[in-house]
């Protein structure tokens, strides 16, 4: 592998420094004000919710015109400096404006899950505080029933309240607004919404613009790109990777409004999309799909298209050409990803047979690995100096990375430090303390390794959140605390396992230890450990699990279910122990 050079990716705001910005980032607002000053007529904002299903696009001067707007009607409706807007819903351009006019009226955007029940979300309304909330028509009717210290306001043209609108809203006077600085918090997101305290991540306008530069100097980007929002985009993996990325190269997103099959596929192809993310579920089904495709030709036909495909690869990987696009633009523009240049995956682990596939294929295909509280992105394979076991090379150029207490072979925990950490849990000094050390080192709970040229490989997760092939957190207490009331169960330790070798798909198994109500009722004693016996248990406690499932979100559901014979050892403060693995 030759010398890896990283790009030059910010030279250009020298340009606008001392005019449009002070200091050495600009803030979000005065990053997108720049890419309208460069490409005012370019696409900005995208999506496929016209009538019928037709495309609707805002330029970037039509999209700064519509966030103006609402900035302006936000602050003469009470929005000040430093207050808190949150919003709730399906990807579209209507989110993305509220993001950004809140950043632009001086507030702090939260934004939250929309897959959360309404009674989540306001146990988040009721920790973020905001002056206003604006969500979706599904939900919008639930917020305003009744009386909330907010205003709700709708993200859909299609609401029949049309002053609630949000494109609507308009200031009737000239607005008197303190923006951010480049230290202030830009955003904060919410790891949880059900019961108990969730944590709100603290990012800064810096946090945000540093991140998004920094990670252009592993892949070049232009303003001719066109980035597909696909995963929930107040996810900050999306959030950055696509939302922002987008903003400050002036480049344009569509935004997806669903996973279905039929929709993603108009959606990529009409819309020329060149730039995907996706977590290990999307390119896992995508490659079968494709590969299913060619193996219907028949064995001869498919034997030498795996013959073409090694050849691209090895050219690929000695002389950084990838002839693949050109040999397999056919079986590409079938699968409507023809246009795609470069593919990045993240939220989860993936098979190393799927990055070497889309590679093989002609697309430009990277992991990336961040965490919520890192704005995400740390790591980032470098697209022409990839390495197919590595989640990415770190920005050594920008930030600093350790091993702490690494083992014979080199593991540790992986710690970082730089400006794209965050500034801390929101109103949670104790848990800040936790992980973020006095002079800025931000512990990940994550295991891993790091090789002779500053890649990073990851071992395992020392925490106990567990990601989902949908690259989904699943924090395991908050399953746990849902059986609390269920007398059947004594003790429940919930815990991910592989599902699938081959894709490494990670899915959530229980451990369960039956309460002595239940054998009672059964009429059955502890000792007795026969098959049969066993067999009724299990049944019993099945049932148990699939009551409580019907009230969780899909990828926080049991699959698996393993009934222990003795209960795992716990803490004084009767905690599990999680140093177990059945």
């Amino acid at each position: 592998m030759k010398r890896y050079q990283p790009y030059d990716s910010i030279s250009f705001l020298n340009e606008f420094r001392g005019k449009d910005f002070t200091g050495e980032w600009p803030t979000v607002p005065e990053m997108f004000s720049i890419s309208v000053k460069r490409f005012p007529d370019r696409p900005c904002f995208t999506d496929f919710d016209g009538e019928g299903g037709k495309k609707r696009t805002w330029t970037y001067s039509q999209a700064l015109d519509a966030i103006l707007r609402l900035a302006s009607w936000m602050n003469e409706n009470g929005v000040m400096h430093g207050d808190r807007v949150a919003v709730s819903g399906k990807n579209s351009p209507e989110w993305a404006i509220v993001y950004l006019a809140a950043l632009f009226a001086g507030a702090i955007i939260c934004p939250m899950d929309y897959a959360l029940h309404a009674e989540e979300l306001e146990n988040l309304l009721s920790r973020a505080e905001p002056k206003f909330f604006f969500v979706d028509d599904e939900k919008y009717a639930h917020f305003t029933e009744k009386e909330y210290p907010f205003g709700v306001y709708s993200l859909n043209v299609k609401q029949k309240t049309k002053e609630k609108y949000v494109l609507d809203l308009a200031a009737t006077k000239a607005p008197s607004i303190q923006s951010a600085t480049i230290e202030e918090t830009a955003a904060i997101l919410f790891t949880s919404g059900t019961t108990g305290i969730p944590k709100g991540v603290m990012l800064s306008h810096k946090n945000l613009v540093s991140d998004t530069y920094i990670a252009q100097t592993h892949m070049h980007l232009y303003e001719t790109d066109v980035f597909y929002a696909l995963l929930p985009i107040h996810h900050a993996y999306t959030m950055l990777a696509v939302f922002m990325e987008t903003i400050s190269v002036g480049a344009e997103v569509v935004f997806a409004k669903s996973m279905s099959v039929s929709r993603m596929m108009k959606e990529l192809k009409e819309g020329k999309i060149t730039m995907l993310l996706g977590v290990p579920m999307l390119f896992n089904k995508l490659a079968s799909g494709i590969i299913k495709g060619m193996k219907e030709k028949g064995f001869f036909v498919y034997g030498i298209l795996k013959l073409l495909m090694g050849w691209s690869y090895f050219c690929k990987c000695v002389f950084h050409v990838n002839p693949g696009k050109k040999i397999f633009h056919a079986v590409l523009d079938k699968a409507s990803i023809a246009t795609i240049r470069i593919a990045i995956c993240g939220g989860g682990p993936l098979a190393k047979s799927v990055f070497k596939f889309y590679n093989q294929m002609g697309i430009d295909f990277v992991q990336g690995y961040g965490l919520t509280e890192t704005s995400p992105i740390i790591a980032l394979n470098p697209v022409e100096h990839f390495k197919i076991q590595s989640v990415g090379r770190y920005f050594k150029d920008y930030m600093e990375m350790k091993i702490d207490n690494p083992s014979e072979n080199g593991i540790g925990e992986i710690c970082v430090r730089g400006p794209m950490i965050m500034q801390g849990y929101y109103k949670m000094p104790e848990e800040t303390a936790s992980v973020l050390s006095d002079d800025g080192w931000f512990k990940t709970g994550d295991l891993g390794w790091l090789d002779k040229e500053d890649y990073l490989m990851l071992s395992g997760r020392s925490k106990n959140m567990i990601v989902t092939e949908g690259g989904k957190n699943v924090y395991p207490e908050e399953i746990e605390d849902s059986f609390q009331l269920e007398t059947d169960i004594q003790q429940i330790t919930v815990q991910g396992y592989i599902a699938n070798e081959a894709t490494k798909s990670e899915e959530l198994e229980a451990l369960i230890y039956p309460s002595d109500e239940l054998l009672k009722r059964l009429n059955i004693v502890r000792e007795d450990t026969s098959a049969e016996t066993k067999k009724t248990i299990a049944s019993s406690v099945q049932e148990v699990v699939d009551r409580v499932n019907k009230k969780l979100l899909p990828y926080q559901r049991i699959s698996k279910i393993t009934v222990l014979d003795s209960p795992l050892e716990m803490t004084t403060t009767l905690k599990v122990k999680r140093n177990y693995k059945k």
